[in-house]
Formats: structure tokens, C-alpha cells, sequence
């Protein structure tokens, strides 16, 4: 059975000491906070040395009564030291509204927060795209382990249920681009040349770069969606423990598949364009078709096509180790998976979009132009 708290006052040779004996618990304490509140003296210390029990009511009457006193606390337990200590960080006073910072300076932090995420992002991007060269290295050396029906399962949501939307799309851009360039070209009477304006573009460009866009939005954010959720209901933890590697069982076949189908489906996005351009100058340009054709193999190189196909592989693993990348950092909760999904497909076109601009750079520096 707990005793009540009990009182000693003694003077000592560095002043009165305040000593306390029994529980400081709130089913013991009685009229104690009453009768330290009547200390006024000065006194050095409040010695805890026979204290048997302490709860938070009194770690707290103790902490109130030695800050009031101005005299240090001897003698406690570690137990009672740490609940002491903790009561008394909440005496620091909490603002009820954030101090407003200037414009300027919120701005410069924001810039500041966005410029260290992005360079943690990218370090990390950088580093899972090793460990996916090394897990190619050992399927490589060990191609008994490619799992051959994932890879085949990913090659239909990958690039056969994406023909058409890829299609439509791709034909829609065809007639765009063929109207607004008959548009400008119509001034300076030159409306054959539409036919240069779609070729060279679309394959080149925006075949290839268009493609990329939507098996991105399509693709990527479906592989940070499937492996966040089973990032988070533990599953890719389950698979280490019974000696399955993720990388291999998950992020290799949808990475080969992404990187095998983006020329084919970069490829089909191109003709599938020209279709449409070619629909719109004989419609409105009354170009037939055969001379649509013949002149669109006088002035599109086949260098232009290999620039497309040449393109397409390393765009479609920029995707596949996006959306992986993303899907493997999900933690804690649900909302992790919509904001990895989105970070993803943002992450996959910016990198595309940079990497296409390096490209046309490239290939007309080597006269692929």
C-alpha cells in the first residue's frame, strides 16, 4: 500500500532542504500541493531521495514548486528525473498561429524545399537504376530466373491494350498538325509542303515523344500504383523473406516490356499519324494519296526513322524505372500511393522531355538532320 506524501523541511549548510517522503501520486498527495505552496522561504533543494512512487500529477506539483522556488531537484530516480523532465517541456508555451513569414523569404524556402527534393529524387532514381543493372547482370548470368510470363503478361498492358488510345491520339496529332501547318503554308502558296511538316515531325518527334507521354500517364502511374500497394500491404517484404528478389520478380519484367514495346508502339503511333495527315490533305488540300505518299518518301530520310526507333528504347526505360522507382518508396499509408503515382508520370515525361531535347541536340551535331 501506497504512503501519503510526507513533508520534511531541514536546513542544511547550503540552505533549507525540502524533503519529500512516500508516493506523490495523485491518489496520495492530499493537501500537499497546499502546504508546499505555503514554502516561502529560500531553500536550495527539494530532495526526492524517499520518494517510493511518482506519477505525473506529481511530477508536476514537484517540477511547479521548484521553478517557483528557484532551487534544483536531488535525489530522484531515473524514472522520476525523465517524467519530471518531460512534464516540464510542456510549460514552454506553444504559439497558437504560426509566425508569418515575408514573401520573399517564403518563397526563397519553398524554392529551397523543392530544390533538396529533387536532388534526393534524382540520387535515388540514379541508385535504383543501378541496382536494376545489377539484377539484369545476374539474370544475365543466370537467364533461368527471367521470368518469361510476366514479362509476356506486361507486354499486353504495356503495348496492346494501349493501341488504342495510342491510335486515336496519334491520328488526331496527324490531322492537327496537318491543318495548322496548311494554314501558315497557305500564305506563301506552299501547301505541299504539308507534307514535309507532317513526315519529318512525326517521325522524329512527335511519334515517339507523344507515345512516351501516354504509356507514361498510362503505364508508369500503374506500376507506382501496383507496387506501392504491395509496398504497403507488405507483400514485397513477404517476398524477401522466402528469398524472392523484387527487382527481379517485379521491376525487370515490367522494365523489359516497357523497353520492347516503346519502338513498336513509337513505330505504330508514326504510321498511324501520317494516316491522319495524309486523310486531311486529301480532304481538304485534294491531295490523293499516291502523291501523298511519293512525295513522303522524297522528303522523309530514313535517318529520321532510325532517330524515333533510336529514341524510343531509352524513353521506355526512363518510364519503367520512374514508375517502379515511385512505387517502391511508398511507406505509412494510403495517401503515399496517390502522391507516388502522381510524382511518378511527372517525374517520367520531365525526364522524356529533357532527354528529347539532348537527342535533337545530338543527332545535329552528327548530321542526322
Amino acid at each position: 500500500m501506497l504512503k501519503s506524501a510526507q513533508i520534511i523541511e531541514e536546513t542544511g549548510d547550503d540552505g533549507a532542504v525540502v524533503r519529500l517522503s512516500g508516493s506523490v501520486a495523485v491518489a496520495c498527495l492530499g493537501d500537499l500541493p497546499d502546504r508546499l505552496d505555503r514554502i516561502a522561504g529560500p531553500v536550495a533543494a527539494i530532495d526526492l531521495t524517499d520518494i517510493d512512487h511518482v506519477d505525473t500529477i506529481g511530477a508536476w506539483t514537484i517540477y511547479r514548486t521548484a521553478r517557483r522556488l528557484g532551487c534544483a531537484i536531488t535525489g530522484a530516480s531515473d524514472d522520476a528525473r525523465r517524467l519530471i523532465d518531460e512534464v516540464g517541456k510542456f510549460e514552454e508555451p506553444v504559439p497558437i498561429r504560426p509566425e508569418s513569414a515575408t514573401p520573399i523569404r517564403r518563397v526563397v524556402g519553398q524554392i529551397g524545399e523543392a530544390t533538396i527534393t529533387a536532388g534526393a529524387t534524382m540520387i535515388g532514381l540514379i541508385g535504383f537504376f543501378g541496382a536494376t543493372l545489377v539484377a539484369s547482370w545476374q539474370l544475365v548470368r543466370n537467364p533461368r530466373r527471367l521470368r518469361w510470363n510476366a514479362i509476356i503478361q506486361r507486354f499486353e498492358v504495356v503495348g496492346v491494350s494501349a493501341l488504342g488510345i495510342i491510335g486515336l491520339m496519334s491520328f488526331l496529332i496527324g490531322i492537327v498538325i496537318a491543318q495548322q501547318g496548311s494554314v501558315q503554308l497557305k500564305q506563301f502558296g506552299m501547301e505541299v509542303l504539308t507534307i514535309n511538316l507532317v513526315g519529318r515531325l512525326t517521325f522524329r518527334e512527335l511519334g515517339v515523344l507523344m507515345t512516351a507521354i501516354m504509356v507514361a500517364g498510362r503505364s508508369g502511374s500503374a506500376f507506382a500504383a501496383q507496387l506501392g500497394t504491395m509496398k504497403l500491404t507488405e507483400e514485397i517484404d513477404a517476398m524477401r523473406t522466402i528469398g524472392v528478389s523484387p527487382m527481379e520478380a517485379l521491376v525487370l519484367p515490367r522494365t523489359i516490356a516497357v523497353v520492347l514495346m516503346m519502338p513498336l508502339l513509337g513505330f505504330y503511333a508514326s504510321i498511324i499519324s501520317i494516316i491522319g495527315g495524309g486523310f486531311l490533305c486529301a480532304v481538304l488540300l485534294e491531295i490523293p494519296p499516291v502523291t501523298f505518299i511519293q512525295r513522303l518518301r522524297e522528303v522523309v530520310p530514313i535517318t529520321d526513322l532510325w532517330v524515333g526507333l533510336i529514341k524510343a528504347p531509352v524513353f521506355g526505360l526512363i518510364i519503367a524505372i520512374a514508375g517502379c522507382f515511385q512505387g517502391m518508396q511508398v511507406k505509412a499509408n494510403a495517401e503515399e500511393v496517390g502522391a507516388r503515382t502522381t510524382a511518378a508520370v511527372v517525374q517520367a515525361i520531365f525526364l522524356v522531355i529533357v532527354l528529347d531535347a539532348f537527342f535533337a541536340v545530338f543527332f545535329t551535331w552528327i548530321g542526322w538532320n
